[in-house]
């Protein structure tokens, strides 16, 4: 017993000598951060600002214009009905499609910033929560570096891919595949207030708003679904309290509601008659789960990784999270981080941390499954879909990068050398983070060319339509104006087949268009 506590005593001495050296530095490094977070806030909000900026210039191309015409016909209560019974059942989609395009142009045009202020607010909330689970308390320092990771996720995840318009900018795209993670996000947010809430009748509350919020996005995303369940799934199965990770049934209730939202939400949609529709349009074709047909698919999911590997931007995620854990670990006592790791089995810590791992893998190839069926052989080039599963796997590295900086930031301020091995790594970590987000500029500046230039094209040819319209005329002509690898009139030489002309011309109210 004297051994173990002169042990004891001595392992506290050296941690509270090496937290005094750590804390001498404190002002020079403390500097350092903030100037490295304001920096990155700096680069990254420009980056997320042309978006938002653009949305100004986003005119109706594909989807659109039936989105369009359905809302200022139909309304809100209109379309939902429309999509449930002769479109693909997605009826919560509808609703927010019939909100958006209800006032003409103006939804889709500030929906870009809608989305980005949203997401970034609900991430720095989420990231406070991350911060204090490592046992320190965000302060300005914290918020802003938090804050700098919320801006540099999002701009990875709408320019680092192949489909940035679509991510962004196109609405029908940004309802169906980005909304959902900002959903989620703050989801999240109440899952974590609710199983901490002492109060059961406020916590049933928080319990019945999961169904409710996972059955809405059932219906409005099956990709977003997927990825979503497998990751309930995990947590629930983790949070059984005989495994020590919870010390009550509030997570796993949690999750146990989320998935059944999920799964109603799903059989609505798939048993609509929107959906048996759009089914019965596609060739026939062997099962999903065929061996010919999954080894396709694995061979598609193969080449989308292929695809996403093949963009390095990606790892700045993870040097930002370093970043975020430097800051965090300079300021977490290793007596209480210790403590921390101890509260928790060696297995279940590794389970909780590989997590993510599973769910990005399982939830990419679900997503790829799903394409293949809904769009055949070319169903995995549809890339707006790969947001479902490229926010989680932004996120998990930003936590990776965070837990690596955090264990590097007390193990560094301990060291005689700490200032100039502290500093040197928040500026290996800043400067990696900066030329990732430098790496997007070319594609922000294509997206910027593309969609001013087509906006003034689009402007003219509309005054030019509506002034034929408004005369009597009844056959217009239209030059397509294509951006984003998106559908316009004209896309196939059958024009009875033709859905975006016919919805072109619903919303201009006249009979046909030809092409210029």
């Amino acid at each position: 017993m004297t051994t173990a506590s002169s042990e004891g005593e001595g392992d506290g001495e050296r941690e509270r000598v090496g937290a005094s050296r750590g804390s001498g530095h404190c002002p020079f490094i403390r500097s350092l951060l903030l100037g490295a977070g304001t920096t990155l806030v700096a680069a990254a909000g420009a980056l997320i600002a042309v978006g938002c900026f653009l949305g100004l210039y986003v005119r109706p191309t594909s989807d659109d214009w039936c989105a369009a015409w359905k809302s200022r016909d139909l309304g809100v209560l209109g379309i939902t009905s429309d999509f449930y019974t002769t479109q693909n059942g997605r009826i919560a989609n509808a609703f927010l499609s019939g909100i958006i395009y209800g006032d003409g142009l103006t939804g889709i045009k500030i929906l870009p910033t809608v989305i980005v202020v949203t997401f970034t607010v609900g991430l720095v909330l989420l990231g406070c929560e991350f911060v204090r689970l490592l046992g320190a308390r965000p302060r300005v320092m914290t918020v802003m570096t938090l804050t700098a990771c919320s801006l540099a996720v999002q701009a990875l995840v709408y320019y680092a891919g192949t489909r940035s318009y679509q991510v962004l900018l196109w609405a029908p795209a940004t309802i169906s595949h980005t909304t959902p993670s900002v959903i989620g996000v703050w989801a999240l947010l109440l899952a974590i207030r609710t199983v901490r809430q002492p109060r059961a009748g406020i916590r049933a509350g928080g319990f019945a708003a999961a169904f409710l919020i996972a059955f809405v996005l059932g219906t409005l995303s099956e990709p977003f679904a997927l990825v979503s369940g497998l990751l309930a799934v995990g947590a629930g199965l983790l949070a059984l309290p005989r495994l020590g990770l919870a010390r009550t049934w509030h997570t796993f209730t949690w999750c146990v509601l989320w998935c059944a939202g999920l799964l109603c939400g799903l059989i609505v949609l798939y048993t609509s008659p929107g959906a048996r529709w759009r089914r019965a349009q596609q060739p026939d074709r062997e099962s999903m789960l065929s061996p010919g047909e999954l080894g396709e698919t694995f061979r598609d999911w193969l080449h989308m990784w292929d695809s996403v590997t093949g963009q390095w931007a990606y790892l700045g995620a993870a040097a930002i999270g370093v970043l975020l854990g430097l800051g965090t670990g300079l300021r977490t006592p290793a007596p209480a981080a210790r403590r921390r790791r101890r509260a928790v089995s060696r297995p279940m810590l590794v389970a909780v941390l590989l997590l993510p791992v599973p769910v990005v893998v399982l939830g990419s190839f679900a997503v790829v499954l799903g394409l293949r069926s809904g769009y055949g052989p070319s169903g995995w080039t549809y890339a707006r879909t790969w947001t479902n599963y490229l926010v989680p796997m932004e996120l998990a590295l930003c936590v990776y990068g965070a837990l690596l900086g955090e264990w590097a930031g007390r193990t560094l301020a301990r060291r005689r050398n700490a200032p100039v091995v502290v500093s040197a790594a928040v500026v290996a970590a800043g400067g990696l983070t900066l030329a990732a987000l430098a790496a997007l500029v070319p594609n922000v500046q294509q997206l910027t060319t593309v969609t001013v230039t087509r906006a003034v094209a689009w402007d003219a040819q509309n005054s030019r339509i509506r002034s034929g319209a408004a005369r009597g005329a009844t056959d217009l002509g239209y030059r397509p104006l294509y951006i984003g690898s998106l559908a316009e009139p004209f896309f196939t030489s059958d024009y009875e087949r033709d859905w975006v002309a016919g919805c072109l011309s619903k919303w201009y109210g006249i009979t046909r268009i030809h092409r210029l």
